[in-house]
Formats: C-alpha cells, structure tokens, sequence
C-alpha cells in the first residue's frame, strides 16, 4: 500500500498542487481536526476538495477520527506539553480508537494524509502513518 502525507504551510498553492500531482495519490485524507479555518487559504475544506479534482483528478475525504483531540491538539500548541509527551499520547489516543479496525484500507490506500505543518517530524501525519503501517504492515510512506 502507498501512502503519502503532506502539509500546506511553506507552500504555495502551485508547489502544493505539483507535489500532490506527481505523488501518484488517488485522494487527499484530510487529518485535520479543523479543515475549515479562515488560515487554511487553498486548503480550506470546500476549496481543497474541488482544487483538488480540478487540478488532480484526485478525491477528497476528511477523517476527523485521525485527528487529535481538541484538547491534545491545544495543550501542545499552547505549550502545555512536548512532543515527547504529545507522541505517546497521540498514538494512545489511535489505539483507543482502533483506527486500524474502523478505517478500511481502501480510504487511505493510494492516498495523502494531509494536514497544515510544513514537514512530518512534528506533526500527527507522520504517527498516523506509522501506526497504520505497525498494524497493517507493508505501507510504503512517502512525505512529500
């Protein structure tokens, strides 16, 4: 199965949009617990999702259940904890929720886990991806 994650910010809609198009991905999986904010520019959920087809030819789906928490998502950008808190407590978090039962293969097979950081190392992309690969085996990951 491959897999692909990506972030918005840094990029402008034309890097974005090249990097997505050459990654081979059928769907961009929208990981993000708010996919509708005023920030999001291009990656605004409604806009996304037609740039997307447009541009693409790819699909559009948000899986909120692959998101953190709101108060896991706020405590770490607020600065209440650490990313070596956050990691532990995200990957608990998808255990707890058994997205490897609840999430078919097929939704994130050929897809591209979105969300706003710019790169993967701090960010729940890249732990969603891992954790699915430690369940399911054989997801060949590529951060774009």
């Amino acid at each position: 199965m491959k897999l692909s994650t990506i972030g918005f910010t840094k990029k402008t809609a034309q890097r974005f949009f090249e990097l997505l198009k050459s990654s081979g991905a059928q769907r961009i999986v929208d990981v993000r617990l708010n996919n509708q904010s005023q920030l999001a520019g291009f990656a605004k959920r409604n806009d996304l999702a037609w740039l997307a087809r447009e541009i693409c030819g790819m699909d559009y789906i948000h899986i909120p259940n692959l998101a953190p928490t709101k108060e896991l998502f706020n405590d770490f950008r607020q600065g209440k904890i650490q990313w070596a808190d956050y990691e532990p407590r995200f990957r608990d978090l998808m255990t707890t929720r058994k997205i490897e039962s609840t999430l078919s293969k097929e939704m994130v097979s050929d897809g591209c886990l979105l969300c706003s950081e710019d790169q993967p190392h701090f960010c729940h992309r890249r732990l969603v991806a891992e954790y699915l690969n430690e369940k399911w085996g054989g997801v060949e990951l590529n951060h774009l």
